[in-house]
């Protein structure tokens, strides 16, 4: 059981963004100096760590949410709605920068992701959001590899393990279905390609 619980705790997705920009800094052929690596990844960490956790804190404070692992479609409409709001603005502020506009793919990607299981919630299905965001990641650096010319194919291989030990946590914990694990993974893995043919 803590095992599993670690995981989802590791692998949360308002931990996934962070995740993600630094393995970027780390990969990344683009020459980017300390102070704007630091400024991006701050950007990044406020608007989809901090800012997230103050939102579910308020939340539970009114009663809105029974815990702060928001089980029930209800529970989830108003957190998801803020998240793509915040990663809109997000992937925006990276679209508008041209050296770094790759990285608005990611969370556009994610925006156009949560906006599907948004749709879903109308015939009751709850996506995994934990598998959302791994797949993203996964469907990113993709992209990123294809984009740069960079093979960091062992990366994405990780990822996909990972993948599947995040899935078998969330079954193990009965926070979802098989069926909503794989259409949380699968539309995070598609959507930052929807996002880049879009734009």
């Amino acid at each position: 059981m803590r095992w599993h619980k670690f995981i989802s705790t590791l692998l949360h997705p308002i931990v996934m963004p962070t995740i993600g920009i630094i393995l970027y800094f780390i990969l990344t052929p683009i020459n980017l100096s300390r102070r704007q690596q630091y400024t991006i990844l701050a950007i990044v960490f406020v608007a989809t760590y901090i800012i997230p956790i103050l939102l579910l804190v308020f939340l539970k404070r009114i009663n809105y949410i029974k815990s702060f692992q928001v089980h029930g479609i209800k529970e989830r409409k108003i957190p998801i709605f803020f998240m793509m709001t915040l990663l809109f603005m997000v992937g925006k502020f990276f679209a508008e920068i041209s050296i770094i506009r790759d990285l608005s793919y990611l969370f556009f990607g994610v925006v156009l992701g949560l906006i599907l299981i948004y749709f879903l919630f109308i015939i009751k299905i709850k996506a995994s959001l934990h598998l959302l965001s791994i797949g993203a990641a996964i469907g990113y650096f993709l992209l990123f590899q294809q984009i740069h010319g960079i093979y960091i194919l062992p990366l994405i291989m990780v990822f996909i393990l990972l993948s599947g030990l995040l899935a078998t946590s969330r079954l193990y914990l009965k926070a979802h279905t098989v069926p909503e694990v794989y259409i949380g993974f699968f539309i995070g893995l598609i959507c930052p390609f929807l996002a880049f043919y879009i734009l």
